[in-house]
């Protein structure tokens, strides 16, 4: 239990590993139900997917939790992600944390954790984009379907 000096972690506030579980089924079941998102997880098991991301926010919410991943900018760098693709992507988690029952102060301080990853992962031009030098890594651009 906190004492009155101690401040709660956002991980212990929303409920930890169960709660971070459940959103991001739910975040991760839209994902890859989107035309547009999923192909970027294409060939990638959406369990491992979400594994991956709860021990993410895990240690980035103050939980117990070791995340062994990429760091952000070098697991997405050869994605051309778009601010409108961000967006997107936030708004879908903006919407699983509701359903998974977030309270809405908590939700804010979450998706705040979230788009502070913006500048690491947005590509400001397809341009930019091909000049950066990765010889042995295959460019991911996926176009955004007509009827968005």
């Amino acid at each position: 239990m906190n004492t009155p000096s101690e401040k709660q972690s956002l991980f212990d506030a929303v409920g930890g590993l169960p709660t971070l579980q459940r959103a991001h089924k739910i975040f991760y079941d839209k994902v890859y139900a989107h035309d547009w998102l999923k192909q970027f997880f294409e060939g990638h098991s959406q369990e491992a997917i979400e594994n991956r991301q709860t021990s993410f926010m895990a240690e980035k919410m103050g939980g117990a939790v070791e995340y062994w991943g990429k760091e952000m900018k070098v697991a997405h760098e050869a994605m051309f992600i778009t601010q409108e693709l961000f967006d997107l992507r936030h708004q879908l988690l903006d919407e699983s944390l509701k359903e998974a029952g977030v309270e809405d102060g908590l939700r804010a301080r979450w998706l705040k954790i979230d788009g502070a990853f913006n500048r690491k992962i947005v590509k400001d031009s397809i341009a930019d984009f091909y000049h950066e030098t990765w010889p042995f890594k295959q460019r991911v651009i996926i176009p955004k379907p007509e009827h968005h």
